[in-house]
């Protein structure tokens, strides 16, 4: 009878421990961003005008403001029109190729309450413009 006890009682633990390590761990609510335009790894001639598009999403709270980092130095920040926070918010960028070789852009999307977003980042490398003869 002892034997049983101590078997159920193991079984029992046992269960719950397992129970417990399945359980999922929830994420935080965050906002997310992503690049819509240009696609990782593209290329850019030097002295162009490069349009970025980045997509900020939040289901509670809204997005307040974009940031985008070129380089890891603030390049430009976007703010939503028709009020201090969105759900969903496009926001176009500009950013002039300068410098050959690979550059990073790193955006992130922020809450009024100031959560940020995990980082989304992308690399673009500026080529050499092409020589023009005279």
């Amino acid at each position: 009878m002892r034997r049983v006890l101590i078997l159920v009682v193991l079984l029992l633990c046992g269960c719950n421990l397992r129970q417990g390590a399945l359980t999922p761990i929830p994420t935080p609510d965050v906002p997310h961003i992503e690049f819509r335009y240009p696609l990782n790894n593209s290329s850019v001639i030097e002295g162009s005008e490069l349009t970025l598009e980045l997509l900020a999403t939040d289901a509670g709270a809204g997005v307040a403001r974009v940031e985008l980092l070129v380089d890891d130095l603030p390049h430009q920040e976007g703010k939503p029109q028709v009020s201090p926070a969105v759900a969903t918010f496009t926001v176009t960028m500009n950013w002039l190729a300068q410098g050959v070789g690979q550059h990073s852009f790193t955006a992130l999307a922020y809450r009024q309450d100031g959560a940020a977003s995990p980082p989304a980042m992308i690399i673009v490398e500026v080529l050499p413009a092409p020589v023009t003869g005279d």
